[in-house]
């Protein structure tokens, strides 16, 4: 190679490490094709979190009213349940609206994280649901008796159903999108299937006690409604916990980073990876590494091979946003020690 040609590929791979980060810099794909793939996932993520509005909007209003009207308390508790979780479904909509948003001065890394402060908004509306649907538990249980209506164990059926759907639905959507707010709000739908599968088994035990006479039987749907509640303690801790293991710079371990020191070791010229952090910001990741390469290659030369590692991890690695290089001199002895 020529040296005029050397410079060339110097000035190139030097354009590559300064250019702006984006999906652009991917080969064979320009910039109008990356917004659509980008507004499409988003259109997705929003149909997503609409439905469940629409689904969690009509569950309130159904199981509250038949709950009040066939006299089941557990079912009234998992129309509270519904009720926390349509506001978490909004809740949802408004952080994906602002993680949408491109990075700017204050936000260089952009505002995926919104997406988490959705979740733990999710979990605190959780946690506010249980401990209203529990205290109202505990205070039934010192009244008299009700027996519900089998009206009401219909409508605790249908919702098992059609929780379950939206589960599969959102959980696969967020999965794929890597969305942290979709699949909180999956696992929502999955404690609401629980909650409303509690609800239809303490209304059959409560309307089969009344039928064999078994008092004890009858307040079932009072203690379905306290195991509602604890099941909606346990959805709303579990979606808090990943959260802030997010929110705290969480790093990603085991298998899944051999796949990105595959591809930074697949760059000529990286002797080996000295250190590797790959910090978790929800639907995307930010990378710091740290490289050895020749002790005697010149500043541009190791410049060059810095700037083709982010180039690598940035193209074939779709969730990696951005990615810090530091470079380390490796001295042939000190190689020869390694091996």
């Amino acid at each position: 190679m020529s040296g005029s040609q050397q410079d060339a590929l110097l000035r190139e791979r030097v354009a590559v490490l300064r250019a702006p980060l984006g999906r652009s810099r991917r080969p064979g794909a320009g910039k109008g094709d990356l917004r659509v793939s980008g507004h499409e996932d988003h259109r997705q993520a929003q149909a997503g979190a609409w439905a469940s509005v629409i689904v969690n909007l009509l569950l309130t209003a159904g199981k509250g009213a038949v709950g009040v009207f066939a006299g089941s308390r557990a079912l009234v508790a998992d129309a509270v349940h519904s009720a926390a979780d349509l506001a978490g479904s909004i809740a949802v909509i408004v952080g994906l609206m602002v993680a949408r948003k491109p990075p700017d001065a204050d936000h260089p890394y952009g505002h995926g994280k919104a997406e988490l402060i959705s979740s733990g908004i999710v979990a605190g509306l959780l946690a506010a649901a249980g401990l209203e649907v529990a205290v109202g538990a505990v205070m039934s249980l010192f009244r008299p008796a009700e027996q519900p209506q089998v009206l009401a164990a219909w409508v605790a059926a249908a919702a098992v159903v059609v929780k379950e759907v939206m589960f599969q639905y959102n959980y696969r959507l967020g999965k794929r999108l890597h969305s942290q707010s979709l699949i909180a709000s999956a696992m929502d739908h999955r404690s609401d299937v629980l909650s409303s599968l509690a609800a239809l088994v303490g209304i059959l035990l409560s309307r089969a006690g009344a039928e064999w006479q078994v008092h004890w039987l009858v307040r079932m749907d009072a203690v379905a409604s306290l195991v509602v509640a604890v099941l909606i303690f346990k959805m709303g801790y579990e979606i808090a916990k990943d959260a802030v293991h997010v929110l705290m710079d969480r790093v990603v371990e085991g298998e899944q980073v051999k796949t990105y020191e595959d591809v930074i070791l697949s760059v000529p010229g990286v002797a080996h990876i000295d250190e590797l952090r790959v910090r978790d910001h929800g639907r995307y990741v930010v990378i710091d590494v740290k490289i050895s390469v020749d002790a005697r290659m010149s500043v541009a030369e190791g410049h060059g091979i810095a700037a083709e590692v982010k180039e690598r991890l940035i193209t074939r690695l779709p969730r990696v946003l951005d990615v810090l290089v530091h470079v380390n001199p490796c001295y042939p002895d000190e190689e020869e020690g390694r091996r």
